[in-house]
């Protein structure tokens, strides 16, 4: 009996967490990973094993910040530079990663859900799936205990994880194929790096990052919150290489027409059947309802705990009690909706709102880098160990290449710079190598001044932890 209690604690704590994994797998990672089997077959599965490593590191940063200081992420990062310069900038930042980047991707979400429904039911109004999407959505979201919602969200998750691992399973790939695709190669392939980054960026996602600290019961213990994220975001990555098998399917005619969902229905339909395309359209239904109530529910719930007056008597309470978390919830359900019934293409939404979460992430992961460094919150027994300060420092640059290239590819799309560049090199606008050489050693300089940061501030309290 008591074994059965355990067993049974056991998957109900990984259904919970699995909420993790239910916000990261959207349309974005559809898309993303379909477009890498498109382009470069199982070349590129080692991104995605190192991008879930990497979001297991920051997930479990965030949530174990919050099992000992009893204050989310968002809270943290408030009572880190209260009472600095850094205050408003901060949470400004914090607003901007997770109101804007949660209704940027709402769009994303909504749109992607839509094209799964579409796949299953090609007759029906897409103004109709919408309108059904945004009563369903509304519905999760009124619901006051996040628990509930969490495991309504993992029972998604493994609907998704059925579907799509399913039909990889049925377009009958090799194993020895799948088998190298993790020995890191970098494929002879156009702007291959971006991809790479691209893979990286839609696993970690800043407002997922918020999502995990925010989730934390008062009663949830170190070692079941490590298994918890552990189990839920390998599920997640496994399923997102699955995701990558598919589009392999599609990899001679994407080099032709480009990647497009349509594309997509008739390389399934043919090389595997109808049923495919069925099953298929179930997981990216699922995939985009999922992270299309956990973006709305995480603006909320980050929001209430930036702009709460004075901290809550129990800061881990996740009853959603003030009307503020309904309104700012529902604003951003309903842009989703707005565009949902516009119209718009999904696939340059989904591509606007992952370049966004590529410039907000290296902010979070230096934030969070800071928080779990800092004695006032986490407690002088409880700071990052040298261990982990290693591993977060890999991952902090890795997220700063991500952001940094978007960044100055945005700055060389300038005419003056261009006109600099073409008397310097000959051309206008650097090899994608070039942009990615040039952001990686930015990445270093930046990642060394933020290590220089805390190491003094750790020095000055007199506490440097190294084991």
């Amino acid at each position: 009996m008591k074994l059965f209690k355990n067993i049974k604690g056991r998957v109900l704590n990984i259904l919970f967490w699995s909420i993790i994994s239910a916000a990261f797998i959207g349309p974005g990672t559809v898309t993303t990973a379909t477009k890498a089997g498109a382009d470069c077959g199982f070349q590129l599965l080692w991104a995605l094993g190192f991008a879930t490593i990497a979001c297991i590191v920051l997930q479990e940063a965030s949530a174990r910040a919050t099992i000992y200081s009893g204050l989310n992420l968002g809270q943290a990062i408030k009572k880190h530079f209260q009472g600095t310069k850094m205050e408003l900038p901060a949470i400004v930042l914090v607003v901007g990663a997770i109101i804007l980047g949660c209704a940027a991707y709402e769009t994303g979400n909504i749109l992607g859900s839509v094209e799964g429904v579409a796949l299953m039911f090609p007759g029906v109004e897409k103004w109709m799936i919408v309108a059904v999407l945004g009563i369903l959505a509304a519905a999760v979201l009124a619901m006051k205990d996040i628990k509930i919602i969490s495991n309504i969200m993992g029972a998604f998750v493994f609907l998704m994880g059925f579907t799509f691992i399913a039909v990889a399973i049925l377009g009958k790939p090799s194993v020895g194929d799948i088998a190298s695709g993790f020995v890191p190669t970098v494929p002879n392939v156009d702007g291959v790096s971006l991809l790479v980054l691209g893979l990286i960026g839609t696993t970690i996602v800043p407002y997922d990052i918020f999502l995990g600290s925010s989730v934390v019961q008062k009663e949830t213990t170190i070692r079941d919150m490590r298994i918890g994220v552990t189990v839920s975001v390998v599920i997640g990555g496994f399923i997102s290489m699955a995701i990558l098998v598919v589009g392999t399917q599609m990899s001679a005619d994407a080099q032709v027409e480009g990647f497009s969902y349509e594309l997509l229905t008739r390389t399934l339909q043919s090389k595997i059947g109808m049923g495919a395309v069925y099953v298929f359209g179930v997981g990216l239904f699922a995939a985009g309802f999922t992270s299309a109530i956990t973006s709305p529910l995480i603006s909320a719930l980050t929001a209430q705990s930036l702009f709460a007056k004075e901290a809550p008597k129990d800061p881990q309470n996740k009853q959603k009690s003030h009307r503020s978390f309904i309104y700012i919830s529902y604003i951003v359900l309903s842009i989703g909706l707005i565009f949902g019934f516009m119209q718009v293409e999904p696939v340059p939404a989904i591509i606007m709102a992952q370049a966004f979460n590529g410039l907000i992430l290296p902010f979070v992961s230096i934030f969070l880098f800071t928080i779990i460094n800092d004695e006032k919150i986490m407690g002088r027994e409880h700071v990052n160990s040298l261990a982990s300060n290693i591993v977060m420092i890999l991952v902090t640059w890795m997220t700063l290449v991500l952001g940094l290239v978007k960044i100055i590819k945005a700055f060389w799309s300038i005419d003056f710079i261009q006109h600099l560049c073409r008397s310097i090199l000959g051309r206008s606008i650097p090899s994608t190598d070039e942009f990615f050489v040039l952001s990686a050693s930015l990445a270093v300089l930046i990642t060394a001044a933020v290590v220089f940061f805390i190491s003094r501030r750790r020095s000055n309290i007199g506490k440097i932890k190294l084991a």
